[in-house]
C-alpha cells in the first residue's frame, strides 16, 4: 500500500509482478526485484522524488505473494516447500533442516530452468556470516545438496575441533583453520601431525611432522586426513613455586642468586587464609537482630585452634634433574633459615625448584615439640582450657586446674581423646560392613532353602524374609549413623577420692577431661516391664533394680548387663553364666541395668546383639553409651 501526500496525492494499492516490478499511476513503473522488503520504502521515495519534489511516502506490505520450491538430494527433510517470495536460499534451507549427515554444506546449489545459478558454501556463512552467494528465491527454484566430497579431522589444540568436510582436494591447511577459528593461544605451531592414508601405497597409512609456518599452512588436504596440532609445554623455564602451609601459593620468577628468604621474607607469609578466616570469625558481625552470643562448649572446644602450626624443623626443595628427570629432595630446617639467614638452611634455588612448608599435622612432629590444649570440665576448682607441655598428665591438668572439688565423683570421671574416637568410628563402620555380608550370606541361603517349600509355606516364608531384611536394614542403617565418643575407661576404683589415683596418661592437643558430680539416680531400660530412673541407695544390687522394674516376659535374664558410670560394661560373661551372679553385683550411682529382649529366631542380627559378650564389645570397641543400646535395640 502507497500512500503519499504534498504536492501529489497517493493512496495506490500496488502489487509485485513476476518480474518484481510494481506501476503506480503518474509515476510509471519502479523495479524491486532483488531489494530488501524494509528498503522497498525508499526506493519507491526516490522514484517519486525525481518527478515531484516535497511529497512524503509511506509504504506498507500486505500479504506478500507465495512461492513453490523443492528440496532434493542430501537434504534433512528433502520435498516441495511454499515460502515466501521474499526468501532467500539461507532461509529455505533452515526452514527445512538443512543438509543430513551425508550431506555437503559446501556446495549447496540452486536451479533454476534446467542451470545452476548459484552455489552456497555454509561455511563460509556459518564461520564468517559471508551471504555474497545467497540469493532470492523464485517460484519453481530447485534446491540442491549434493554428496560430502570428502572430510578431514582437526584435533588437538584447536579452538574448534571437528570433522571438517572439504570444499574440493585443492583446500588448504590455512583456509581450514579459518573456519575453525584459528589457533589458541596454548597451541603450539612448532609442532603438527598429519596422519594420511593412501590406499595405493604399501603401507597406506603414514604420518607427517611439520610447522604451522607460511610453508606448512599451504599443505593441501585429503580425504581422510587427520591433522592433531599440540600444545605448548605447561613447563616454566624461568619461575619457583611456593606452596603448602603458606598464606598464598605462588608462582615467582627466578632470579641470579635467589634463596628461600626471597620467596618467604617473613614468618607471616606462612599465616595460612583458613588461619586468618578463623581469627576473624572469632567475633560475629551481623545485625542487630541476630543472635551473636555463642556456645561456650563452641567456643572451649576451638580454643588453640586458631592457626595451623608450623612445622618449623622440616621443610623441602624438589629439584628435577633436566638430564634424566629425576627429583632430588633437599629438606632444610625452616626455623633456622628465619634465625640464621646467612646459614645453611636459606638454600639457594634454581629455575624450576618447588618449596613446600609443612604443618605439623602433614607430618606428625615429636610430642615436645606440639602445642597442648586441652580442656578440663565439671567439678574442678577452676574448669576451662589449658596450655600444656610436653609430658604432662592427668595429674598435672587437674593440678593446674586448681583440683577437684567436695562434689568430685572420681569413678564417673570421663576422658576422651580424638584419635579414640577416630578408631572407634573406623571400627564400627568395619562391623556394619561385616554385618551387611552376614545378612547377604543368610538372605542367600534362606533364598534356596525355599524352593524346596510349597508354593504356599514359600510365599509366607518369603514375605516374613522381607519384613526381617527391612528392619535389619533400618538397624543397620542406625548403627552407622552411631557417633563414637572417644571415652577411654579408666576402671578406677569406685572409693577413689584423689586425683592422684587417675592414670599416668599422657596429655595429646585436643583432650577432654570431664569430672562429673556424684549422680543420684541409676537407669533401667530393656525388657522390663516400667523403664525408669529409680534414686540411688547404698549396699542396692542389680536385682533389687530389677524388682522395681519389673521383668518382661521376653526378657532374656541370662545376658542382664550393667553399664558402669565410668564406661565399662559388667556383664554375665564376667560374673558367671546365671542370673544370681549379676543379680548380686553391686550398683554404682549412674549406672545403667540394661536387659535385653529374647529373639524368637536367629538372625545375624539378632546374633550380632543379644548376648553380654556381643554388647561388651559393641560398647568398649565403638566407644558407645546407653543412648545407643537403645537406638540399637529400637
Amino acid at each position: 500500500m502507497i500512500r503519499g501526500w504534498g504536492t501529489i496525492d497517493i493512496d495506490y494499492r500496488a502489487t509485485i509482478d513476476r518480474n518484481g516490478t510494481i506501476s503506480i499511476p503518474t509515476i510509471g513503473n519502479v523495479p524491486l526485484a532483488g531489494v530488501k522488503a524494509g528498503d522497498a520504502e525508499n526506493v519507491i521515495r526516490a522514484a517519486v522524488g525525481r518527478l515531484y519534489k516535497g511529497v512524503t511516502v509511506n509504504v506498507t506490505f500486505g500479504q506478500l505473494r507465495a512461492i513453490t520450491v523443492y528440496m532434493v538430494g542430501q537434504a534433512n527433510h528433502p520435498g516441495t516447500y511454499t515460502v515466501s517470495s521474499l526468501s532467500t536460499l539461507v532461509t529455505a534451507l533452515f526452514a527445512s533442516g538443512g543438509p543430513n549427515a551425508n550431506g555437503s554444506m559446501r556446495h549447496v546449489q540452486v536451479k533454476r530452468s534446467g542451470k545452476v545459478v548459484a552455489e552456497l558454501d555454509l561455511y563460509a556463512f556459518i564461520a564468517k556470516g559471508d551471504k555474497s552467494a545467497d540469493i532470492k528465491l523464485q517460484d519453481g527454484d530447485t534446491i540442491y545438496i549434493p554428496p560430502a566430497g570428502g572430510f578431514v579431522a582437526l584435533v588437538g589444540k584447536v579452538n574448534s575441533p571437528a570433522v571438517y568436510e572439504l570444499k574440493n582436494n585443492g583446500e588448504t591447511i590455512a583456509s581450514l583453520l579459518d573456519f575453525a577459528g584459528g589457533l589458541p593461544v596454548v597451541a603450539d605451531p612448532r609442532r603438527a601431525f598429519l596422519e594420511r592414508i593412501d590406499s595405493n601405497k604399501n603401507r597406506p597409512r603414514s604420518v607427517e611432522e611439520f610447522a604451522l609456518n607460511s610453508e606448512g599452512l599451504k599443505h593441501l588436504l585429503k580425504n581422510g586426513d587427520v591433522l592433531n596440532i599440540t600444545s605448548i609445554t605447561p613447563d616454566f623455564s624461568n619461575a619457583v613455586v611456593l606452596r603448602g602451609n603458606v598464606d598464598q601459593p605462588v608462582r615467582a620468577p627466578f632470579k641470579s642468586g635467589m634463596r628461600v628468604s626471597d620467596l618467604i621474607p617473613s614468618r607471616e607469609y606462612l599465616m595460612t587464609r583458613n588461619s586468618i578466616k578463623r581469627q576473624n570469625n572469632v567475633v560475629a558481625i551481623g545485625d542487630d537482630k541476630k543472635d551473636t552470643t555463642e556456645n561456650a562448649s563452641g567456643i572451649a572446644a576451638r580454643i588453640g585452634g586458631l592457626i595451623d602450626e608450623i612445622n618449623w624443623d622440616y621443610a623441602v626443595v624438589e629439584r628435577v634433574n633436566r638430564s634424566d628427570l629425576s627429583v632430588q629432595l633437599i629438606p632444610f630446617n625452616l626455623g633456622n633459615m628465619f634465625n640464621n639467614p646467612n646459614g645453611a638452611d636459606n638454600l639457594q634455588l634454581q629455575p624450576g625448584d618447588t618449596v613446600t612448608i609443612f604443618s605439623q599435622n602433614d607430618v606428625a612432629v615429636p610430642m615436645d615439640k606440639r602445642q597442648v590444649f586441652v580442656r578440663v570440665e565439671g567439678e574442678v576448682r577452676v574448669p576451662g582450657v589449658y596450655q600444656m607441655t610436653a609430658g604432662d598428665t592427668l595429674q598435672t591438668l587437674v593440678a593446674k586446674a586448681g583440683g577437684l572439688t567436695s562434689n568430685a565423683y572420681l569413678f564417673g570421671t570421663a576422658f576422651y581423646r580424638e584419635e579414640v574416637r577416630k578408631e572407634q568410628l573406623d571400627n564400627l563402620q568395619r562391623a556394619a560392613d561385616r554385618l551387611e555380608a552376614q545378612i547377604r550370606s543368610e538372605e542367600s541361603t534362606q533364598a534356596s532353602n525355599l524352593r524346596a517349600m510349597s508354593t504356599t509355606d514359600a510365599a509366607a516364608a518369603s514375605a516374613q524374609l522381607e519384613a526381617e531384611r527391612r528392619i535389619a536394614q533400618e538397624r543397620i542403617a542406625r548403627f552407622r549413623k552411631l557417633q563414637p565418643s572417644g571415652r577411654i575407661a579408666f576402671g578406677l576404683n569406685p572409693d577413689d577420692r584423689s586425683f592422684a589415683h587417675l592414670p599416668q596418661v599422657t596429655l595429646q592437643n585436643g583432650d577432654r577431661l570431664v569430672v562429673p558430680s556424684k549422680p543420684a539416680f541409676v537407669h533401667v531400660f530393656g525388657a522390663v516391664n516400667v523403664e525408669a530412673s529409680p534414686l540411688w541407695k547404698p549396699n542396692t544390687r542389680v536385682s533389687d533394680y530389677l524388682k522395681m522394674a519389673g521383668i518382661a516376659v521376653d526378657a532374656d535374664v541370662d545376658n542382664v548387663f550393667v553399664l558402669r558410670v565410668d564406661g565399662t560394661v559388667v556383664s554375665t560373661d564376667s560374673q558367671g553364666w546365671f542370673f544370681g551372679k549379676i543379680g548380686g553385683v553391686e550398683v554404682m550411682p549412674g549406672d545403667t541395668i540394661v536387659v535385653p529382649e529374647k529373639f524368637d529366631r536367629q538372625t545375624a542380627w539378632s546374633k550380632f546383639t543379644q548376648g553380654a559378650r556381643e554388647w561388651t564389645q559393641i560398647l568398649a570397641n565403638f566407644g558407645l553409651g546407653a543412648a545407643a543400646v537403645k537406638t540399637l535395640r529400637d
